[in-house]
């Protein structure tokens, strides 16, 4: 790589070593590459301030900025989460259109366009990541930046119909070029990307795949996130997780591991496993579900909605199934350490993965990765998880059909072990092929092949 790489995310690691995929990812390569992370402190601030503070990293530098409390609200709760969030998730009716969270958002965008100016160079390389910083790269664009500037959208990238019920989205696609390289992490959302200049007057797409529009070229390519395979199945294997849920002998385990937000479709899973339940059958396994749902976001009232109905739904479905040495449903609504989550997921003879919409759900591939190859669970995975692109051996299902999901339980629970066998070989294989190094790598190297053309155009 020519350059310092940059990296850009809204917040930057805390607490001593990072952890969780995304975060170590970003920190490897910084560590390896050298360079600086931006990102917001998680403190409130009285006043605004353009000035970053400073943070040492392991080989790399840290560059913080705080949040007002108005911006807090905003910027980030705002219009990052109760607009562009529901918007990229399929859920338009879902924003919350405030006046001024708009301004907000943008005013910190350009707050730190401000700031990051001042810092970088022509030859630097700069990774924004997800849906905090769309307006980042135009804003720096508008403060005179040269420097290739790349993205990456963690969510889904949005419908064009839905695009019309932003007030802004006649600015969309002008965020969206200004960047030199977008990555998605499906080709289904490479395809909404598509179809949205598509529509543009004046976009076109070029012989090689780039896209011109705004008198700029870029590219969007998909790049699908990974795990780091190997370290979490080592994990796993290090706890029987059987035992720290004191299962019984015979007991069947189905897990589902999610934030507790309204586009995991908690509130069908618990129905399809209440339908599951009701149409058990005598000689059918005995199952449980442990759902493991931390908080998120819990100031904005979608989120507040979600919780009660997923709390009714399972009180519901144990108060109908529970016996005296059995509750069907448990329900934790706190995180789980990761050290404990995997063995958890090892334990499991189905994991549940039925997101209403996901850009990626890198629970599925845990669960896999977890797994011990000679006697593995099941993952049964959403039709609309980003994942299913990779995870075509999975159990697919539609996760608004709670009568298809139930069944599906109930065909898992009894698939015979050469049938696991042969679907787990097969995804085990890909998560460790397009693991989280391989992800940063291809992004890496596309976005030093774009910086080292647009040098050798300029020297033309």
């Amino acid at each position: 790589m020519t350059g310092r790489l940059v990296v850009v995310s809204n917040r930057v690691p805390s607490d001593g070593p990072p952890s969780g995929g995304l975060v170590v990812a970003l920190h490897d390569c910084l560590t390896e590459e050298g360079g600086t992370w931006y990102g917001t402190s998680g403190r409130i601030a009285p006043t605004a301030q353009d000035e970053f503070t400073d943070v040492a990293g392991d080989g790399y530098d840290m560059r913080t900025f705080d949040l007002t409390q108005a911006e807090h609200d905003g910027y980030y709760l705002g219009y990052a989460n109760s607009v562009l969030w529901p918007l990229c998730h399929r859920r338009a009716d879902l924003m919350a259109l405030n006046s001024g969270d708009y301004d907000t958002y943008l005013g910190v965008n350009r707050r730190l366009a401000r700031m990051m100016a001042r810092d970088l160079k022509p030859d630097d390389q700069v990774w924004i990541h997800d849906y905090h910083f769309l307006p980042l790269a135009a804003c720096l664009r508008a403060e005179g930046v040269t420097a290739t500037l790349g993205y990456f959208h963690h969510i889904p990238f949005p419908a064009v119909h839905d695009l019309l019920a932003l007030p802004e989205h006649e600015l969309f696609p002008h965020w969206i070029a200004s960047f030199d390289l977008v990555g998605l992490q499906t080709q289904r959302d490479v395809a909404a990307a598509l179809e949205m200049y598509r529509s543009l007057a004046g976009a076109e797409q070029l012989r090689d795949g780039s896209l011109h529009y705004d008198n700029r070229t870029f590219e969007v390519r998909s790049f699908p996130i990974g795990i780091d395979a190997k370290s979490f199945a080592q994990a796993a294997a290090q706890r029987d997780g059987r035992d720290l849920l004191n299962l019984g002998a015979k007991e069947r385990l189905v897990i589902g591991v999610d934030r507790l937000d309204y586009s995991k479709g908690l509130d069908n899973r618990l129905r399809a496993f209440g339908a599951y339940l009701e149409a058990r059958e005598d000689n059918d396994p005995r199952a449980s579900l442990l759902q493991i749902a931390p908080p998120t976001r819990e100031e904005v009232a979608a989120y507040q909605n979600i919780r009660n109905e997923t709390e009714r739904i399972s009180g519901q479905v144990n108060g109908l199934h529970s016996d005296l040495d059995w509750t069907p449903i448990r329900y934790i609504h706190r995180a789980i350490p990761r050290e404990t989550i995997a063995p958890l997921y090892r334990a499991a003879d189905v994991g549940l993965v039925t997101p209403f919409c996901d850009g990626m759900n890198l629970v599925a591939k845990e669960y896999v990765a977890a797994q011990d190859p000679d006697d593995p669970g099941v993952l049964i995975l959403s039709q609309f998880a980003g994942a299913v692109e990779q995870m075509p051996s999975a159990v697919i299902v539609n996760p608004y059909d709670i009568g298809e999901m139930a069944q599906a339980l109930r065909t898992v629970l009894a698939m015979p072990l050469a049938e696991r066998r042969a679907r787990h070989d097969d995804l085990l294989a890909g998560v460790l092929r397009d693991d989280v190094g391989h992800w940063t790598r291809t992004y890496l190297d596309t976005m030093s092949r774009l910086a080292a053309k647009r040098l050798a155009d300029k020297g033309d």
